[in-house]
């Protein structure tokens, strides 16, 4: 069997190959070259879809992305090489809570959508103490104007890593076409009943005053203090009060009744009676349900409108009056609940309109003390609080209108629904798949998707105002969907004209937006051209592979899965990956919130890219990877030992053509790279890019360390002892080098795509990331039937002769005066067939083979 042929052209290996300033070089000839650009003439078949995550446009990259992104890059590169069209685009997440914050804090204002638009505004300078309120349009543009400059670094900085992303199919989540994709979706949803609007207690955060969706919430645990407070009994149940323990005292006047579990002994007289509120003296029934704890305080609690979702429950369930108290500003209101009747009542209220709930709270205690009606001293205890992940304060519950979209948090059979999608996709790693599972099956509610929110993309809907103004929310208008994307804040309806804006008889815009969700949930849809390119969706659609984090399999792949199964009927792709967190020495998460990340540009530009993408190839999937420079160096020692062995394989002439393989050692080599290629293949298709770069990395190692020692002087010289090319040993060991070298730089191009195609460049036409993914069955071939152990033989004997120079403190290039092998037949007769090379390696003069138990043994004598 000879060996392959490739594509080659005069060698031109450098005298003195170096890594720094490979980047450059080969980031602007892929971009001058096409060679990432999606070919959409490709039959589906053919095509490997790739939902890329687009980043968080709010500032800058952090070592997290570098991490998970160069995953995804190397699946791309393995399926570009397995002969595969890779569609694999980037965008840019830009709308919502983060881009707000981030320019607020970088120019120093605030939206206020009630102030007019100025074409002549200018930002400050310098960011003032207080912020400059602007209107929304004016905040509007700030916003994509700070995101494209963001956006820009981000290109470069993916472009210095090596991802082989199509340039030329971007996109932002802001962007024309992700807002009329986003507002298209929606108006679908809302045509077959899937999106509603609908007035109910929502969990509210106060400093961003925006909705939130239970996604999006976080237990933070957080000090706080039981107080006992006594409960006055009416009519038939006076007598000794009813004392009940909460952590919130303030909202004594949003008390609506105090529960107890059915079955506490202690409550069984007081159920279907009323007792009377201390402070503000409200009569409240006493009622008994299954999710009162009779081990919590004294089993007794009130429930109020609204402290936490338990009295969401409550209230839904039993069928209670609302009596608000917090507004959106997350403050008391000016005007107590209407059952705040007595004048004692509305005086203590009095002390709390316009306090926030700390400093009702410290007023609502001073009176009850000064009542006598708190029992005792308050007891200090630790309890979780909900957050919104990106606030900072805890979370009330405020009743607002809202959109919702089922998503099988109240309807049963959607919810087997979505369970059954998600055994339908196929994890990597499968562990992931339980996170998918709880999620699902603990939903209680429907997604809430409508934001108090600016910059992002506008709920399309209008409401009609009936003759004294009010809006009619039962009927909304709804835009037609050739004048998608629409701005109702700023656009009237069809058949309406500007001037009938708030006016009695004219209508209403929608002024909230759309959870940044909604719209990333589209992202596949976005991408893929839907549905204005029906062409390219279909090559492209069900993707083949959803990449991401696992802390966000509860929002962007659960709602993700939900869009697709409403407007398609199916998974939005066929995989799953998903990638860990980055550690700090602490062992604690990486994040930009936490202040411990690291600037990415800095790392790439110290080790260099194929180096940080080593270290970033080598985390497992679904693992937590420590954050490691160690490991970055080591991938940059790998990159130079790459282009040093090259430069040394191709150093030799050239093979002749049809120069056959027929060295029992070389076979052997050929056999275990066959084995390496079909490992590294299996890895790669079960997404396990580190598993792939660990045997490939292993076999180059023993590559380089033992078989070029090994094989080097028959490579060099010809049976007389003289230099030249015709010894038939020598041809066999440059073809097996060359045969390996092409198979190790495909290879390893997915992880190291820098330093690979350097070396291609240097012999061999094209491009590496376009070159076919090696084969096992060609190396197999070659082989012959070599055992690939022969070269292990090979390794052992070396080895031992090695370590006695080593013991005896001389030169490696010391003349061995001789070597005795003892050990089984086979192990001897394995070593007669690579005696040669094996001398010669060694500088052995003479060996002798002595027959013995196993193992095989070697005495040296220099």
């Amino acid at each position: 069997m000879t060996p392959p042929q490739f594509p080659q052209r005069p060698r031109g290996v450098p005298e003195r190959p170096v890594l720094d300033g490979l980047e450059e070089k080969w980031s602007s000839r892929w971009e001058e070259s096409g060679a990432y650009v999606f070919d959409r003439s490709a039959e589906r078949e053919r095509v490997f879809s790739i939902d890329t995550p687009p980043p968080t446009v709010s500032g800058s990259l952090h070592i997290g992305h570098v991490f998970s992104y160069t995953h995804t890059d190397a699946v791309a590169r393995y399926q570009r090489m397995r002969g595969r069209e890779v569609f694999y685009p980037m965008g840019w997440d830009d709308n919502g809570l983060p881009t707000e914050r981030r320019v607020q804090n970088h120019f120093g204002v605030r939206c206020d959508p009630s102030l007019p638009y100025d074409p002549e505004f200018t930002p400050p300078e310098k960011p003032g103490k207080h912020q400059l309120p602007v209107s929304r349009r004016n905040f509007i543009e700030l916003c994509e104007r700070l995101t494209a400059v963001d956006e820009q670094a981000f290109e470069e900085l993916w472009r210095r890593l090596g991802l082989s992303v199509d340039w030329t199919r971007t996109y932002r989540t802001i962007g024309d076409t992700a807002r009329r994709v986003s507002q298209y979706a929606f108006l679908r949803n809302l045509a077959r009943g899937e999106a509603y609007l609908a007035e109910a207690p929502t969990l509210w955060d106060v400093t961003f005053r925006t909705a939130v969706a239970q996604a999006e919430l976080e237990d933070r645990e957080r000090p706080a203090a039981y107080h006992r407070l006594a409960f006055a009994g009416t009519g038939e149940a006076t007598g000794a009060p009813l004392l009940v323990e909460t952590t919130r005292p303030e909202l004594l006047p949003a008390c609506v009744a105090v529960v107890a579990h059915p079955d506490d002994a202690r409550y069984q007289e007081l159920f279907g009676k009323t007792v009377r509120t201390p402070l503000f003296d409200v009569e409240v029934p006493v009622l008994a349900h299954r999710l009162a704890d009779p081990e919590k305080g004294t089993g007794a609690a009130m429930i109020c409108t609204f402290g936490d979702t338990t009295d969401v429950t409550w209230w839904r369930e039993l069928a209670l009056p609302t009596r608000p108290v917090i507004g959106w500003d997350g403050r008391f209101a000016a005007e107590p609940p209407a059952a705040l009747e007595s004048e004692r009542a509305r005086a203590a209220y009095a002390e709390l309109a316009g306090a926030t709930a700390f400093t009702a709270r410290e007023r609502v205690v001073a009176m009850l003390r000064e009542r006598g009606e708190l029992i005792g001293e308050p007891s200090p205890v630790s309890h979780p609080v909900k957050f919104y992940e990106k606030g900072d304060k805890p979370l009330e519950i405020v009743t607002t209108r809202q959109w919702y979209l089922r998503n099988g948090g109240r309807d049963r059979e959607l919810r087997e629904e979505l369970l059954r999608r998600g055994d339908e996709l196929r994890w990597h790693p499968d562990r992931m798949r339980v996170r998918y599972e709880n999620w699902v099956g603990g939903l209680n509610g429907d997604w809430l998707i409508s934001r108090q929110r600016f910059f992002g993309v506008p709920i399309p809907v209008w409401y009609p105002l009936d003759g004294t103004g009010a809006p009619d929310y039962d009927r909304p208008i709804v835009p037609d969907t050739a004048a998608l994307p629409v701005d109702p804040s700023a656009e009237a309806p069809p058949g309406y004209t500007e001037a009938q804006r708030g006016a009695p008889g004219g209508f209403l815009g929608d002024p909230d937006v759309m959870d940044t969700w909604a719209t990333s949930s589209l992202t596949p849809q976005i991408a893929a051209g839907w549905p204005a390119d029906p062409d390219l969706f279909a090559r492209v659609f069900p993707m083949d592979v959803r990449p991401q984090a696992h802390e966000i399999i509860r929002t962007w792949l659960f709602s993700t899965v939900v869009r697709a199964h409403a407007e398609h009927g199916t998974l939005p792709w066929r995989h799953a990956t998903i990638s860990g967190w980055i550690l700090d020495p602490d062992r604690k998460k990486m994040s930009k919130s936490k202040g411990n990340t690291v600037t990415p540009l800095d790392l790439l530009a110290r080790h260099g890219s194929d180096a940080v993408r080593y270290w970033a190839a080598s985390g497992r999937p679904g693992t937590d990877t420590a954050f490691d420079t160690g490991q970055m160096k080591i991938g940059r020692r790998l990159a130079t030992k790459i282009l040093n062995a090259s430069r040394f394989v191709l150093g030799f002439p050239p093979v002749p053509e049809g120069a056959p393989v027929t060295e029992p050692l070389d076979r052997a080599l050929l056999a275990a790279l066959a084995t390496t290629v079909e490992e590294a293949t299996a890895a790669f298709e079960d997404f396990d890019q580190a598993r792939a770069l660990d045997h490939t990395e292993r076999f180059f190692w023993r590559f380089c360390d033992d078989y070029l020692e090994l094989v080097k002087d028959r490579a060099y010289r010809t049976a007389d002892g003289s230099e030249g090319d015709a010894n038939a040993g020598a041809a066999s060991a440059r073809a097996a080098l060359t045969t390996a070298l092409d198979a190790l730089l495909r290879l390893f191009a997915p992880v190291l795509p820098f330093v690979t195609e350097e070396v291609w460049s240097w012999w061999a036409t094209g491009s590496v990331h376009r070159a076919p993914w090696p084969a096992a069955d060609p190396l197999r071939a070659l082989a012959d039937g070599a055992d690939p152990a022969l070269l292990d033989t090979a390794t052992e004997v070396l080895t031992a002769v090695r370590r006695a120079k080593s013991a005896a403190q001389v030169s490696m290039r010391t003349e061995v005066a001789g070597a005795v092998l003892t050990g089984p037949a086979p192990a001897l007769e394995a070593f007669a067939l690579v005696a040669a090379d094996v001398r010669a390696a060694g500088r052995i003069t003479r060996t002798e083979e002595r027959p013995g138990p196993a193992p095989l043994t070697v005495d040296v004598t220099l």
